[in-house]
């Protein structure tokens, strides 16, 4: 027993280390790199526009349900006045963040592990090492550079969708004036609450775009399975250990950055 845990725990050192000189890999072949600019946008449609969609709709819901309930819990204490600062507050510091790069992860870094996979399986990856490419370059550096641009914008899409899925609860639906709600929110969101959203939009995109990446580009490295196993394995341990990693990172940007002024 001793001895099998030896070996899981190296073999998880060693996974972690293969990790870091993945991600460094990519953005060192990012320096140089001929026409990344085309296949940044190229991956910023895939990451942005691909997804509004859902960003946009679960942002609505997430607002109207924070709007619900909160009007009702603050309906106790005769504090509806508050209802702004609470959905601004609770979306802006964690729900927006932690759930735009969750609905990213389900879409976009699904799609990037089965890509990536695919062509690994179906050697087209091996192909590109044997002309001399660098894969890196060309398939992981524009999409880590595409989440650091992407994730921020679409976690701000969802904190504005929110925030008017609050007011339609709120004001339009409840009884709550739509000049009090207004004046609540901008009162209560400052310069350190944007700061901390933007920081966690950008760590989680780093973050999860890489492991998706990851686990696709070495599909071909699963000793349990192979072929289309392989590729469906690795998608699936992506998502997994990709919303793992935003809710731990969550808990550690938070701790870190909730005593700043």
């Amino acid at each position: 027993m001793t001895r099998a845990l030896g070996q899981h725990t190296l073999r998880i050192v060693s996974e972690l280390g293969d990790f870091a000189v993945f991600t460094t890999r990519a953005f060192t072949a990012a320096v140089g790199s001929r026409k990344l600019g085309r296949r940044v946008l190229r991956a910023i449609y895939e990451q942005g526009v691909r997804c509004l969609p859902v960003i946009v709709i679960v942002g609505l819901f997430t607002g109207l349900v924070l709007g619900l309930q909160g009007y009702y819990v603050l309906n106790r204490f005769g504090s509806e006045g508050l209802l702004g600062t609470l959905v601004s507050l609770t979306l802006v510091r964690e729900l927006a963040p932690v759930l735009a790069a969750l609905m990213l992860v389900g879409q976009a870094g699904s799609a990037l592990a089965a890509e990536l996979g695919i062509q690994r399986n179906s050697e087209q990856i091996d192909a590109l090492e044997t002309m001399g490419a660098s894969t890196h370059a060309y398939l992981i550096s524009p999409r880590l550079i595409a989440a650091l641009i992407v994730f921020p914008i679409q976690t701000t899409i969802f904190a504005l969708v929110g925030l008017y899925g609050g007011y339609l609860s709120g004001s339009v639906l409840l009884n709550l004036q739509s000049g009090v709600y207004w004046s609540a929110v901008h009162n209560a969101v400052g310069p350190q609450d944007v700061r901390e959203c933007f920081t966690k939009a950008a760590v989680f995109g780093l973050l999860t775009i890489a492991i998706c990446a990851y686990n696709g580009f070495n599909a071909h490295r699963r000793r349990t399975s192979t072929g289309a196993r392989a590729v469906s394995a690795s998608t699936t341990r992506a998502v997994v250990f990709s919303s793992i990693t935003v809710l731990a990172a969550d808990y550690v940007i938070t701790s870190l950055l909730v005593n700043q002024p």
